[in-house]
């Protein structure tokens, strides 16, 4: 019984071995790490959060999408949860849910909305984008701009931005088929690009197509410098995480090249982690550096553009998922109950940071 015993130990043992050896277990989706004290002053703007994925702000209204399918809105320290009404289940899937958000630019006028989720089809899962529509009792599905994003167990990708070119820009994981990150008929693993009304844009890179770059593992931030360049952050393999600043029709080489490989026309990053991991998220542009949300990291971190460091920024508040630039404020909302960080009490929370505390800190 006891060479028995020790056998199925050592068949486990080499399992466990094997799955590392493929990449089969990202560091990023481990446990985060103890708690620590917060490095700066904030202001807790709204708490009891559940697993927030995304920061609008409209006037002095905030929006924040939730994972589990809500919508918060906080008017004057208020907070109320409203209902997206969605013509598909939400899937239960790992990241996946309820993410990605962005106001239309005539939301006061037209009340409208666009929002990136996962959801359930006869056991198959699929990302769509969709506009919303704010009713007098939530947001209701109003129409599919773009239907069966392909899907994974990991990797969904689900930001949305309105560049300065008013279109609507569009993350999507590889949905963990690597390979087809490269293929150009395949949705998943791109930067997507549509007109806000769901059509492609003419000079789109490839005829016909919303694909706008190309190569990508799981990207889950855009931002635009006031030069109107976009930059983007990347999940990569256990570690080697990424900023890149995306042109249309660019290949980014995942899974053919990471960290500083480099293949003929393929584009290396300009920055990436090495190990341990950052788990980027959302991104915004403060004083020409790119700060972007970091989950495994538990810390919002600033990339030089010039330098080509990054370094952080915000640190001790946890796994952070979405940053936010408004005015003289960075705000970011926490990720520590999405099963892989350690909660804290009321979390999770939006937090409002004086962007002259930091400037006097660097």
């Amino acid at each position: 019984m006891r060479n028995r015993s020790w056998f199925i130990f050592i068949i486990g043992l080499s399992l466990l071995l094997s799955a590392c050896s493929t990449g089969q277990f990202d560091v990023q989706h481990e446990e985060s790490e103890s708690v620590t004290k917060p490095s700066v002053d904030s202001r807790v703007m709204a708490q009891d959060l559940s697993i927030p994925w995304s920061i609008q702000m409209n006037g002095n209204v905030f929006y924040l999408t939730q994972r589990t399918g809500d919508i918060i809105e906080i008017r004057e320290g208020k907070k109320t949860v409203v209902k997206a009404s969605l013509s598909k289940p939400l899937s239960k899937r790992p990241e996946a849910g309820l993410m990605g958000f962005a106001l239309h630019p005539d939301f006061k006028e037209n009340h409208q909305a666009y929002a990136y989720y996962t959801y359930e089809d006869s056991g198959d899962h699929f990302n769509r984008v969709v506009i919303l529509k704010r009713m007098e009792n939530g947001w209701d599905e109003e129409k599919v701009l773009i239907d069966r994003i392909p899907s994974g167990q990991y990797h969904q990708g689900g930001r949305l931005e309105i560049g300065p070119d008013q279109l609507l820009y569009i993350t999507t994981g590889d949905a963990t088929q690597q390979d087809k990150a490269q293929d150009l008929s395949f949705l998943g693993g791109k930067i997507l690009r549509m007109k806000l009304n769901g059509k492609v844009p003419d000079d789109n890179p490839f005829k016909d197509s919303y694909v706008y770059s190309y190569g990508h593992r799981n990207p889950q931030g855009l931002a635009w410098n006031k030069a109107g360049d976009l930059y983007a952050t990347e999940h990569g393999p256990n570690g080697y995480d990424e900023v890149n600043r995306i042109e249309a029709g660019n290949n980014y080489g995942w899974p053919k090249i990471t960290g500083d490989e480099k293949g003929g026309s393929l584009i290396s990053p300009l920055a990436h982690s090495g190990e341990p991991s950052w788990a980027p998220s959302g991104a915004d542009f403060w004083n020409g550096d790119l700060v972007f949300a970091s989950l495994a990291g538990q810390s919002v971190k600033k990339f030089n553009p010039e330098t080509g460091k990054v370094t952080d920024l915000i640190t001790g508040f946890g796994r952070i998922r979405d940053v936010l630039v408004e005015g003289e404020t960075l705000y970011f909302i926490t990720n520590n109950t999405d099963g892989r960080g350690i909660p804290r009490e009321n979390d999770d929370k939006l937090y409002g940071v004086d962007l002259n505390t930091l400037v006097n800190q660097e």
